[in-house]
């Protein structure tokens, strides 16, 4: 009898440890560095009480979290913390009053955008990361915003000030900072580089060892931080890990996809790069669980979806190319381009999802339009936007010449009339802008000055002399008020309206970011699309008119079931029988659906 055969499969490895885990990203990112020990510190630095017993944890198994679920309320609000003031009281204190009183649970979340000490940028030329800025408040009113919403802070991950102590420690030669930061030859040929500005790259600049060039990829006090140097990291691992501690639910990383430098090459969305978000997602899923990563990323919307990894890096990107194409849709009347766009993107992976967005405290990015919107069609954007205020951004190409970076304007004034003129529909149709970003598979995120409907604000760039100043208003919170209990007043009726929307969105089950989404194909001056329930129960067809016109939908177009009734979330109105026809209103939005989203 023949002997029973041996076993040939090698002794099961055991699975990983967080360190291995760590390690393993940081020797795809460092050749030559210790990379354990650089996984210890880097622990260490996001959780500084993770050591003595606790370090054991270090070494248990480091199993890949569940994906990340998200729900139909998941909404978020984008602010300064400055935006509304009120004389005598911090502006952290009055926005909080703002929240309670007029935004209450209609949204989830609020991203706080920069309010840390700075020096330029409003907030992203950070001074400190450590504290708030005094003329804002405190950590206490900051964490008392987190005992009713969560929070989103932004990571100015890719420079600091010419004011932060460690530029400071540059120029004098000091530790640590003196090695902080990139210098390069004036010499070499960087013509590859992509950026998002025309000043000069380099910045010429005094230090004890004679003039050094030092790299800015966004203006000369917006110093770039040196990557390649482990030191830096272990910093800004420590930035997240303090932000963690103060009760951010989701961190941003700002200007990302810049983050690596190598000579010879675009120095955009590099491997390293990709690498390090890599690296910040695990330590998130296994020192802060439930901790979500947003990574910005304004560049086409290719390039942008890459950030996605293998499901192992952002959670959440932004939609960066739905905003020019919803203004290009409401500014002609006609849906191809933003319907073409829409039926090829992809679903979001499992555990991840999108952040859509109209506006905010950035002008309207142009470059995630590029190859979604012919020259010609953009070029007709811009001369609406600049027939209505607007301003106009540029960045410098390789061989020197400038293209259109960014439209500057109020998102409400954006849409103050169409390419035939201005017209007594803005509020309409801004409307209609708004709801199109509140159904679409994702997460909306609703830009304050958009929820108060302001207009540009041309007294701020004539004082700072910046273009994205016209979008950065500070209310005074007792005009504010005033135009708030008006019911008249485009604020009120923007702001009544859009609140009530969000409120019936965040109970539709088919709104669930993790909700099917197919594209209508309906006539052109119609935009529409299907959203199912995970569970199959809820269906809402969501359709609007481009138009400032009424136009007849054809339910059949829909193809509505005929075991279901059939009516508006929005309107509250019944749908006829299915083969009939609806005449839908100027800029009208409608959600049909065969289910309230209210549970019995």
């Amino acid at each position: 009898m023949d002997a029973a055969p041996q076993s040939s499969s090698p002794n099961p490895q055991p699975p990983p440890t967080l360190v291995d885990r760590i390690a393993k990203h940081l020797s795809a990112i460092y050749e030559n560095a210790d990379h354990t020990e650089l996984a210890r510190r880097l622990i260490l630095a996001f959780d500084p009480d993770a050591s003595g017993e606790s370090s054991a944890a270090w070494n248990l198994p480091a199993e890949r979290p569940a994906p990340t679920r998200y729900r139909e309320s998941d909404i978020l609000l984008l602010t300064y913390a400055d935006s509304i003031c009120s004389e005598g009281q911090p502006p952290l204190k009055t926005f909080k009053q703002f929240i309670d009183q007029w935004v209450g649970d209609a949204v989830s979340t609020i991203h706080l955008l920069p309010f840390f000490p700075y020096s330029s940028d409003d907030g992203f030329a950070v001074v400190d990361y450590e504290h708030v800025r005094r003329d804002l408040g405190s950590w206490d009113e900051i964490e008392a915003l987190a005992q009713s919403h969560e929070l989103m802070f932004d990571i100015v991950v890719n420079h600091v000030s010419s004011k932060h102590a460690w530029f400071q420690q540059f120029l004098s030669g000091e530790e640590p900072g003196k090695d902080y930061f990139l210098t390069v030859n004036p010499q070499t040929n960087l013509s590859d580089v992509v950026r998002p500005r025309t000043n000069p790259l380099l910045r010429p600049t005094p230090t004890p060892q004679g003039l050094a060039h030092v790299w800015c990829t966004f203006s000369h006090d917006q110093v770039d931080l040196n990557f390649s140097n482990p030191d830096v990291l272990v910093e800004m691992v420590g930035v997240v890990g303090r932000y963690v501690r103060h009760g951010a639910s989701i961190l941003r990383l700002d200007a990302i996809a810049y983050l690596w430098k190598q000579i010879g090459t675009s120095c955009i969305h590099l491997p390293q790069t990709h690498e390090i978000v890599r690296l910040m997602r695990t330590l998130l899923d296994h020192l802060s669980p439930g901790t979500r990563l947003i990574t910005e990323t304004n560049v086409p919307n290719n390039e942008n979806l890459s950030y996605f990894g293998n499901r192992n890096e952002a959670h959440i990107i932004y939609n960066f190319s739905l905003a020019p194409l919803i203004v290009h849709a409401l500014l002609s009347g006609q849906s191809q381009y933003l319907q073409r766009w829409m039926r090829g993107m992809p679903p979001a992976p499992v555990g991840c999802t999108y952040l859509n967005f109209t506006a905010s405290h950035d002008g309207i990015g142009m470059r995630p339009a590029e190859g979604l919107l012919d020259d010609s069609e953009q070029q007709r954007v811009v001369d609406a936007i600049r027939s209505f205020g607007g301003l106009i951004s540029t960045r410098q190409m390789p061989d020197g010449s400038e293209r259109i970076y960014e439209l500057n304007i109020s998102f409400f004034d954006a849409l103050k009339g169409t390419f035939s003129g201005t017209d007594s529909l803005q509020v309409e149709r801004f409307l209609c802008s708004q709801t199109i970003a509140m159904g679409i598979e994702g997460i909306p995120a609703i830009y304050i000055h958009s929820l108060l409907a302001t207009h540009n604000d041309f007294d701020g760039v004539r004082k700072t002399g910046r273009n994205r100043t016209i979008n950065r208003h500070r209310w005074d919170h007792a005009d504010l008020m005033g135009r708030l209990n008006d019911p008249q007043s485009d604020t009120a009726r923007v702001h009544s309206e859009l609140i009530r929307r969000l409120r019936i969105r965040r109970n539709q089950p088919a709104f669930s970011p993790d909700a099917t989404q197919f594209t209508l194909i309906l006539e052109n001056h119609f935009f529409g699309f299907w959203r199912q329930s995970t569970d199959r129960r809820q269906s809402v067809f969501a359709v609007h008119n481009l138009t400032g016109q009424i136009q007849s939908l054809s339910l059949e177009d829909l193809n509505l079931t005929s075991t279901d009734q059939w009516f508006d979330l929005i309107g509250g109105t019944t749908m006829p029988g299915m083969y009939e026809s609806i005449d839908v209103q100027p800029y009208g939005c409608l959600w049909i659906s065969n289910h309230d989203g209210v549970e019995p």
